[in-house]
């Protein structure tokens, strides 16, 4: 009985650990970082998006100023026009060439930023390929401690089946009742103390249980569990390990 009792206990912790594997919060840490990098990704993407929206508008107003320029000088030109016709046309000339500089400012300014958006984005799409690389490694290693995990406690059940074999049936059965109910089911009776909650018997407790038969099912008082009486256990007459 102790020692499914120490199976059982062991093959807690256990469980416990196989449901908080290290390599399972490494998958949840990536999970969150790749995440956050297809999301800058989605920013970096609109913005270059947006930044060449604005280089097309420029651009295509800086065309058709370029165009009207050409034509008043294919007009100017031509020598055909009236003094005060050529003086407008002049003068319009002047404001076509002015705003022109100012367009292709715009421009150079659009296109270093656009320089500087491609970059971003770039890095953006090479965090999500190394991360997206990382979470397959990570995704790997956390199934394979998982396998290995289900594998040991396969065998631990192996080894609990085996020696709960040995208990007696009605004795197993509290025991595992015990257990549904998420408390120990059976702990050493030493020196006094129950094994199972650490208490200590008072001398009235002790008393009875000295006074039962080797073979019958003695209960802590404080936690319900088993307890397995021992030469160890402080009593006035020692019953033998059951």
């Amino acid at each position: 009985m102790l020692d499914l009792a120490d199976l059982d206990a062991e093959l807690a912790r256990f469980r416990h650990r196989l449901a908080n594997l290290p390599e399972a919060d490494e998958v949840v840490r990536i999970e969150s970082e790749l995440a956050t990098a297809r999301a800058d990704v989605v920013n970096a993407q609109a913005a270059v998006t947006e930044m060449q929206t604005r280089y097309d508008h420029i651009d295509a107003e800086l065309t058709g100023m370029t165009q009207h320029a050409e034509r008043d000088r294919a007009q100017l030109e031509s020598g055909l026009l009236s003094h005060k016709a050529l003086s407008e046309l002049q003068h319009e000339l002047g404001g076509l060439q002015r705003r022109q500089e100012l367009l292709e400012n715009d421009l150079l300014e659009v296109m270093e930023r656009q320089e500087a958006l491609g970059i971003e984005l770039d890095r953006s799409q090479s965090a999500v390929v190394d991360l997206e690389a990382a979470l397959a490694e990570a995704i790997t290693a956390r199934d394979h401690a998982t396998a290995t995990g289900e594998n040991q406690v396969t065998d631990f059940l192996g080894r609990r089946e085996a020696i709960a074999g040995e208990v007696p049936d009605d004795l197993l059965a509290a025991y595992d009742r015990l257990r549904a109910q998420g408390q120990v089911g059976a702990g050493l009776l030493r020196q006094r103390r129950c094994g199972a909650c650490r208490m200590e018997l008072d001398p009235r407790t002790l008393a009875s249980i000295a006074g039962t038969a080797e073979d019958e099912v003695v209960r802590c008082e404080e936690c319900n569990a088993i307890l397995i009486r021992t030469e160890q256990s402080g009593l006035s007459q020692p019953g033998q390990e059951q």
